[in-house]
């Protein structure tokens, strides 16, 4: 169910997010509560690796043609194609290890959320589950009109 897998906060207060919009879900054990947009690009971009407690960074997504990968994309401000371009210069240039991990569905995804204390995606609001603690954007939950990751 919607409602079991957010964070009381969330609980009373994402209840009504727009269809499409996407959520960011880290590990229940990360202490983060609030990310800027600024941030968060740089983060999917692969420019800040650790959160403040200095525990890495592990970065997940979803297929390309997901509601999710389609924000991703948004937020970086690149096609699918560029994506992948931007990701093979970056392992190839040794700026990074290797690309996201793609996750073919939400249960794999609460998996990872599960398994690594650093681990983020992008998630539907209608699809986050228990073990997924949804952060605030900007100070804002999906549920607020003015947040910035509807579709």
């Amino acid at each position: 169910m919607f409602l079991a897998g957010l964070s009381l906060a969330c609980a009373l207060n994402c209840v009504a997010a727009p269809a499409h919009t996407v959520a960011v879900a880290v590990s229940p054990r990360n202490s983060v509560s609030n990310v800027t947009l600024g941030d968060l690009r740089r983060i999917f971009s692969g420019e800040k690796r650790t959160w403040q407690d200095g525990t890495r960074i592990k970065l997940f997504s979803r297929a390309p043609g997901t509601t999710e990968r389609t924000a991703l994309l948004k937020l970086l401000g690149k096609s699918e194609m560029e994506y992948k371009q931007f990701w093979t210069a970056k392992v190839f240039q040794g700026d990074a290890e290797t690309e996201p991990i793609v996750l073919p569905s939400n249960g794999m995804q609460r998996e990872a959320l599960t398994a690594y204390p650093g681990a983020i995606i992008l998630v539907e609001s209608a699809d986050v589950k228990p073990g997924m603690r949804v952060l605030k954007v900007d100070g804002k939950l999906p549920d607020n009109e003015t947040y910035p990751l509807h579709r």
